[in-house]
C-alpha cells in the first residue's frame, strides 16, 4: 500500500522503502547524486544511521550510499 504524502528521506526509519518524487539538492552535491542514482523515480531504503544519526546509509540501485541528513532533507519522497 503507498502512501500519497510527500515527506523528506531524513524522515524515513531503518527498514522503511520509499520513491523519490524530487531532488533538490544544490551545487556539486547535486550531481553526484544523480550519478549514483538518486534521481525521481529511483526506490530508496534507509538501512540504518550513525550513532549520532550522520550520516544515513541508504540501498538504491542495488547499493549502499551514504549521505549526510542536510542532503536528505532536500529529496522529497512517497514512502512504500
Amino acid at each position: 500500500m503507498q502512501n500519497n504524502q510527500e515527506t523528506t528521506l531524513d524522515t524515513l526509519k531503518p527498514g522503511e522503502k520509499a520513491r523519490i518524487t524530487k531532488v533538490r539538492v544544490k551545487g556539486t552535491a547535486r550531481r553526484k547524486l544523480f550519478d549514483m542514482g538518486m534521481v525521481a523515480g529511483a526506490d530508496i531504503e534507509l538501512i540504518r544511521n550513525a550513532p549520532l544519526g550522520d550520516p544515513m546509509e541508504y540501498r538504491i540501485k542495488g547499493y549502499h550510499l551514504s549521505i549526510r541528513k542536510e542532503e536528505a532533507r532536500d529529496i522529497f519522497i512517497n514512502k512504500l
